[in-house]
């Protein structure tokens, strides 16, 4: 009994499968009859430009060179500029026996290298209330602190000193002439 719907399904399928396989038929008697065209050449598409592949450097280099810039001396003030006149440079021995390097930039007055090992900071002066002489590199964090018997070098965002007591000869000698001086009254002496 199972057989008898498969057999009916497929009579009447039949028919519908004949009159398609006879309707291409006549299409394809007319492609044959018309003369084959002359192949044209087909126009190749453009070829795919390959990514240029960049790095960093190089990308980096290309924005600095079109990159209109103020140059850094103009972005001091003139009591910042003030300021970088006071600045021991040199190489400063402190504690522990670190030592830390200070020099000018020649190209732009008024900023400083400061090296400690391998470590390197790109200074500029800021003012402060204090009248400690104080250079700052925002990029990393680092301060340079120099009063008049010695210097310090802080990390700020770490919390830590990176070196302390750094002292050039004039620091040395104010710190040998506090030490001798006698003490005035305190805050709170009467």
């Amino acid at each position: 009994m199972k057989f008898l719907p498969l057999v009916v399904a497929l009579s009447l399928a039949m028919p519908v499968a004949l009159n398609v396989q006879a309707a291409d038929k006549p299409a394809a008697a007319k492609k044959a009859a018309t003369p084959a065209k002359k192949a044209t050449p087909q126009k190749k598409a453009p070829a795919k430009k390959q990514p240029q592949v960049r790095n960093k450097a190089t990308v980096k280099k290309a924005v600095e060179a079109t990159t209109p810039v103020q140059s850094a001396t103009k972005r001091l003030t003139d009591g910042e500029l003030a300021i970088a006149k006071t600045v021991y440079t040199g190489s400063i021995q402190c504690e522990l026996g670190a030592n830390i390097s200070v020099s000018e930039d020649t190209n732009n007055p008024g900023f400083f290298n400061v090296v400690s090992g391998k470590e390197r900071f790109y200074m500029h002066p800021v003012e402060s209330r204090t009248g400690a002489v104080r250079l700052e590199d925002a990029r990393s964090g680092a301060v340079w602190l120099q009063l008049g018997n010695k210097s310090m070098l802080m990390n700020q965002r770490k919390g830590e000193r990176i070196a302390d007591d750094c002292k050039t000869r004039q620091q040395h000698d104010v710190a040998e002439a506090m030490k001798t001086a006698p003490k005035g009254k305190g805050l709170f002496d009467n």
